[in-house]
């Protein structure tokens, strides 16, 4: 992915770290954007990867809507309904991605930043990060859905109405967070989790994260059907029974991904 301007990729040991890179503060232009989404998909497709961190360069891990660039992408009729729809796709590409996606917030991750992180499926933050919605104080609206995935009901509206920001030492009391770290203990923290992510069968920990995604809006009775149907067809793949061959044997399972 060396093709990329606004975004970093690199990959060790199955774990693919991409980081916004759209100085000063990583704003989500349409370039980060469209990379983002790239990025997202093409990781889906790679035997190699089995799991990945998101993160940013920097202090902020973003900033939000590139306020800035808005007037370069919306000039005409039709502008910014493809702008709003390629703007979600980013997100919904986070949330789909066949890989499971840990955030690493860095620093402050506001509006466009904040939907990124709850479109992902672990989260651990830095004592510097911060979720916050800004959108009142420039007169738009955007992140509001995707908080509701973190937040409880009144903290949502008093983030939206206020432009409060949740730091991260609240974001961990609440249990948003997995982790509140010293800046410097970010990334080893989201590469341990990662590691043991990468450990184990390929198989389970993408059809694990498809299932989740699929019964988050279910009934009770209607997912936990989906999700015995799923477990269903994981225990017929050859991972499956590796896992079953080396537990019996008390020796680390080697997974092949099928």
């Amino acid at each position: 992915m060396n093709d990329f301007t606004q975004l970093k990729y690199s990959l060790v040991d199955f774990i693919a770290t991409l980081t916004l890179n759209a100085p000063p503060v990583n704003a989500l232009t349409r370039v980060l954007n469209d990379e983002l989404t790239l990025a997202m998909d093409r990781v889906s497709e790679m035997d190699e990867v089995r799991v990945v961190i998101l993160t940013g360069e920097g202090k902020v891990f973003c900033a939000g809507a590139d306020l800035k660039g808005r007037a370069s992408v919306i000039k005409g009729p039709g502008d910014l309904l493809a702008h709003s729809r390629r703007t979600r796709e980013c997100f919904h590409a986070i949330r789909e991605c066949a890989k499971p996606v840990i955030c690493a917030i860095n620093g402050p991750a506001l509006g466009s930043g904040l939907a990124m992180a709850a479109s992902s499926d672990i989260l651990v933050a830095s004592d510097q990060a911060s979720l916050g919605l800004p959108e009142v104080d420039v007169g738009l609206l955007g992140g509001c859905r995707h908080a509701m995935r973190l937040f409880g009901h009144s903290k949502v509206r008093r983030m939206m109405l206020t432009g409060l920001r949740v730091p991260a030492a609240e974001l961990y009391r609440l249990g948003i967070v997995e982790a509140c770290t010293a800046p410097e203990d970010l990334m080893p923290t989201a590469l341990e989790i990662a590691a043991t992510i990468a450990s184990k069968s390929p198989v389970s920990t993408g059809m694990g994260k498809h299932t989740l995604n699929v019964i988050e809006d279910m009934s009770l009775r209607d997912g936990y059907r989906y999700e015995q149907d799923m477990t269903a067809r994981i225990a017929k793949t050859d991972d499956a029974k590796e896992a079953q061959r080396a537990f019996a044997e008390k020796r680390a399972p080697k997974f092949v991904g099928h």
